[in-house]
């Protein structure tokens, strides 16, 4: 007797673009979808899935599992992300500065849904190159899988924590 346990998850989940492809046959057209998903918890877990199938609900289905399999832990600072970083994948760039509180998401639709799922509230991200959501979500992801943690960096190079955190944010001392 194997049933599957359905759980009832707090994940966020965003589809950002459904794609519909046409194959001509001798009888017509034949469609099949592809759907890419992001997936996050809102509370610096995210995860990135690209589904296909020929109907669209199973493509998103698909892009579900895929993302919640690929799901990575975000490295942040409050509200937003420790340091600028910069996000490359094919021909799109992705600059990511941090936020000051209260700013918001000021980000290109793709990214905006993985900052979203991330739980990233406060960040300022600028898109150059090629607009595409796919390759622009890879460049988001890579971004923020560079990010370093002030815990880490104070580790590593024998410091206070808090020595390093005045500093990114301009303060003597």
């Amino acid at each position: 007797m194997t049933e599957r346990m359905e759980e009832k998850s707090d994940l966020i989940e965003k589809v950002i673009k459904v794609n519909r492809v046409a194959k001509v046959v001798k009888g017509g057209r034949r469609f099949s979808f592809s759907a890419i998903v992001v997936v996050g918890d809102g509370r610096a877990k995210v995860g990135v899935g690209l589904g296909k199938a020929n109907e669209v609900t199973e493509a998103i289905r698909k892009g579900v599992d895929q993302a919640k399999r690929r799901m990575r832990f975000l490295v942040s600072e409050g509200r937003t992300i420790p340091h600028p970083v910069l996000g490359h994948f094919g021909a799109s760039k992705v600059v990511m500065k941090p936020g000051m509180p209260g700013s918001g998401i000021i980000a290109a639709a793709p990214v905006r849904a993985v900052m979203e799922c991330g739980g990233i509230q406060d960040i300022s991200v600028k898109s150059m190159g090629s607009t595409n959501p796919h390759n622009l979500i890879k460049a988001a992801m890579n971004g923020l899988n560079q990010l370093v943690s002030f815990e880490d960096v104070a580790a590593r190079r024998g410091v206070p924590v808090e020595k390093l955190r005045a500093a990114s944010h301009g303060v003597k001392g």
